[in-house]
């Protein structure tokens, strides 16, 4: 079953390339085009387009349909395009022509749009939700090895004195700006395109407020040919941020990596963390921080992929952007798989103590020594010459004591501070009144269709 469907057949290898993968990625967007569906339904009662027991009782079905899509019980027959297709097609067999009624004043267009509105909206919520543990472990571990020395690099050099503690929290307070990356996301995810129909909006009266309202958006896309517009360019930005979030995991697990090879030992893993080698009976490699270094990778990719694919498109609606959904759409589960497996694994990381202590890293000191010239009175690039002799002669003496005292440094983490931005952040996705909109949206009187269904049988 095809909705533009008018009397003909379509070739079949023609069927078969241009509808790609979209029955098999459709399903994710199932429960968000029932959503879509019920707000629609509901302004088109406002306007006249349906009565008042039809909105109840294809608003009932339409409930039926979003319990059996989260129960796993919903899918695609053979046959049919796509979600959009299924879903209308089961409101007609149930229904018969009131089925039919539902996608006046819409377009396939727009339908896609705000269902994938709703699924990158929902998305996005579930990676934030799966950044926050790894966000609070991280200071928790940076808390607990704060005063645990390790040497900091440049160049892959030994440069200064770094510790456990600014690792750990370099990488949380790296986490909050992704986290602002991915709150601009949300509000652009968080408009609703629905009315815009193909592009060009409807001779219908559509109260398009009321179905921001009723989905929970924070806004509309007033201009109907932007809306269409925004298609592509939505799943770029919100690519943009998930590929922040995985910058930061990648570069954690490549330190991980770095770290736990024999040539610096700073951490190492539980064995059963570790996977072994099928020749090399010592090894106890770093697999899983080495898949998240590779995954994470791959999401960095991915708004440059979708950038390729969408550059120099003209106005309108293209079937280029069908392609969008076989790597945006499942990116998000890869995401928080990545999040969860960093999490598990650095529960239980273990951290090496007294490194510092060894002789190859006395020099790291040597910018304390210069400090501590400076604070007795010698100019600076006086004492930098001085122990810069010093070093080349062999006649520098390391001070290990550290006097690092201003904030974000070894001595005052401000990790406090760091929670409180994290916060600060969370607060303003309002995830609480979107879940409000969507509980309303899903609570309709059964009444009238109890009445159709029993009236149905007594004509039968």
């Amino acid at each position: 079953m095809k909705l533009w469907q008018k009397g003909f057949e379509v070739n079949k290898e023609i069927e078969k390339f241009t509808v790609g993968k979209d029955k098999e990625l459709d399903v994710f967007l199932a429960p968000h085009d029932v959503l879509g569906s019920l707000a629609h339904i509901k302004m088109l009662e406002s306007i006249g387009l349906l009565s008042s027991n039809e909105y109840q009782i294809l608003s009932q079905e339409l409930q039926n349909i979003y319990r059996e899509i989260q129960a796993e019980q919903f899918e695609i027959e053979e046959g049919v395009e796509d979600v959009h297709s299924q879903v209308e097609g089961m409101l007609t067999q149930r229904l018969g022509d009131m089925g039919k009624k539902i996608h006046s004043g819409r377009s396939r267009n727009d339908q896609v749009l705000v269902d994938l509105k709703l699924f990158t909206r929902d998305a996005i919520q579930e990676v934030v939700e799966h950044i926050q543990p790894l966000f609070e472990l991280l200071l928790q571990q940076s808390e607990k090895y704060k005063t645990v020395l390790m040497p900091g690099y440049t160049h892959y050099q030994v440069a200064m004195p770094s510790s456990f503690g600014l690792w750990f929290a370099a990488y949380a307070e790296s986490l909050v700006d992704d986290m602002l990356l991915l709150q601009s996301a949300y509000r652009i995810s968080n408009k609703n395109p629905l009315g815009s129909a193909a592009g060009y909006g409807s001779s219908f009266p559509l109260n398009r407020q009321m179905t921001t309202d009723l989905l929970g958006f924070e806004a509309l896309n007033y201009n109907v040919v932007y809306a269409q517009m925004g298609r592509g360019k939505t799943e770029r930005i919100v690519a943009s941020a998930l590929a922040s979030v995985a910058a930061t995991l990648a570069k954690m697990a490549q330190d991980v990596c770095l770290f736990m090879s024999q040539n610096f030992g700073f951490v190492s893993l539980p064995k059963d963390l570790t996977t072994g080698s099928s020749i090399m009976p010592q090894k106890k490699n770093p697999d899983v921080f080495e898949l998240i270094r590779a995954k994470c990778n791959k999401i960095q990719a991915l708004p440059n992929e979708i950038a390729m694919i969408t550059t120099n498109l003209p106005v309108g609606y293209h079937r280029d952007l069908q392609v969008i959904k076989e790597s945006f759409l499942p990116v998000f589960k890869e995401m928080k798989d990545c999040l969860g497996i960093a999490h598990y694994a650095l529960q239980h990381i273990i951290v090496k103590e007294g490194l510092v202590e060894d002789e190859m890293y006395k020099y790291m000191f040597s910018v304390e020594v210069v400090n501590q010239l400076v604070l007795e009175g010698l100019p600076f690039r006086d004492a930098y010459k001085k122990i810069g002799i010093d070093i080349e002669e062999g006649n520098f003496k390391p001070s290990y004591e550290l006097k690092h005292t201003h904030e974000g440094s070894i001595g005052n983490l401000c990790n406090d501070q760091i929670r409180h931005l994290m916060k600060d952040v969370l607060e303003e996705f309002k995830f609480e009144r979107v879940r409000e909109a969507l509980e309303a949206l899903l609570t309709t009187d059964v009444s009238a269709i109890d009445a159709h269904h029993d009236a149905k049988h007594t004509i039968s």
